[in-house]
């Protein structure tokens, strides 16, 4: 596999976004209309109408143009990219005045009074202000949005090293009792525990994972579990809805299930049902991990599980996402309901 070529690290904007296209429009009727509101200007209505069509058609090019040429000017090395723009917006106003000067000079239509040579340099400069002006201020901020990022990958990162599953301790135990009695379910173990080695350990070349990877971790996690607690431990699972490519940060549902497993089943003498379900709503997921409550208190845990989810899921979905958790009866529900964000970035 070709290695992945490195990001950017000064990324253009989103010409085809709207906000940036709105950008540019807003800042060109505000020139055309500080310009006319100027003491000494002799523009009147209908200098300033044609002066604000002119600028508009102009904001659209040069949008509708930096939006084609994007992936272009993204491959350049270093701050060429900012400086390509650049010269592409005073060199396409320069064209764009010196079109229009001509067409107002063969039509007769008297709309330059400073004549056409003025018209085109007034408008290259005002061109080159403004352009180096606004890319400025899109280029600090995007390097505020990389530095958020960074930060939030870092938190990211340091919630994934504090996870440290409680079952792997009683995992090795398992597999020492069965080495003699049941050697192929020895090795099963064993292979189940290092998929969650590799995955708690973070050994993958992406951030995220998927939520069929999820699952194949729960299941592996849950087989251990079997051999622990034999019949005591019942799962009825109803996922079908569910998309499997979905993108989930690792290791984000096996600590809940390990949870409901740990607090729920293990306490009781006769053990329980864990309900995994999931449906998919309008723009997002919903998932839920339901467990029995013990008839007795159970020796309550530090929250960390929970708390590392809950900082995990806002760090990487935002506020939109919710983790709801509580007693519903005699039952205990956590509930994640996660926005679909087909165009997120796994670096948050």
């Amino acid at each position: 596999m070709p290695p992945r070529r490195p990001a950017n690290p000064n990324p253009l904007p989103d010409f085809c976004s709207l906000p940036v296209l709105f950008a540019l429009l807003i800042v060109a009727a505000l020139t055309v209309t500080v310009m006319w509101l100027a003491p000494d200007s002799s523009r009147g209505w209908r200098g300033y109408s044609m002066g604000m069509l002119f600028a508009q058609w102009m904001a659209l090019v040069i949008g509708v143009g930096l939006c084609k040429l994007r992936p272009a000017l993204d491959r350049l090395p270093g701050r060429w990219p900012y400086g390509t723009v650049w010269l592409l917006m005073v060199l396409v106003v320069a064209m764009a005045s010196g079109m229009a000067a001509w067409m107002n000079t063969a039509l007769d239509m008297s709309l330059i009074g400073s004549g056409a040579t003025v018209f085109v340099r007034d408008n290259t400069i005002i061109a080159a202000l403004l352009g180096a002006a606004m890319l400025r201020y899109f280029y600090v901020v995007a390097q505020w949005q990389a530095r958020l990022a960074a930060v939030a990958h870092a938190q990211v990162e340091a919630l994934q090293a504090r996870i440290r599953p409680h079952f792997l301790f009683n995992s090795m135990n398992t597999v020492a009792a069965l080495v003699r009695v049941d050697p192929d379910a020895a090795e099963r173990t064993v292979e189940d525990l290092s998929e969650l080695f590799r995955a708690a350990l973070g050994q993958h070349d992406s951030h995220d994972g998927t939520l069929a990877d999820e699952w194949h971790l729960v299941d592996r996690y849950l087989a251990i579990e079997h051999l622990r607690l034999g019949d005591r431990l019942r799962v009825e699972r109803d996922l079908d809805a569910l998309p499997g490519d979905f993108p989930l940060p690792r290791l984000l549902l096996q600590p809940l299930v390990e949870n409901a497993v740990r607090h729920g089943i293990q306490p009781s003498r006769t053990g329980g049902d864990v309900f995994l379900r999931g449906r998919r709503g309008k723009g997002h997921i919903e998932i839920e991990i339901d467990n029995p409550l013990p008839e007795a208190p159970s020796n309550g845990g530090t929250g960390h599980g929970l708390t590392n989810v809950r900082q995990r899921v806002a760090l990487r979905y935002g506020p939109r996402a919710q983790v709801n958790a509580g007693p519903r009866g005699d039952r205990f529900v956590v509930q994640l309901i996660l926005p679909e964000q087909t165009d997120a970035r796994t670096d948050r």
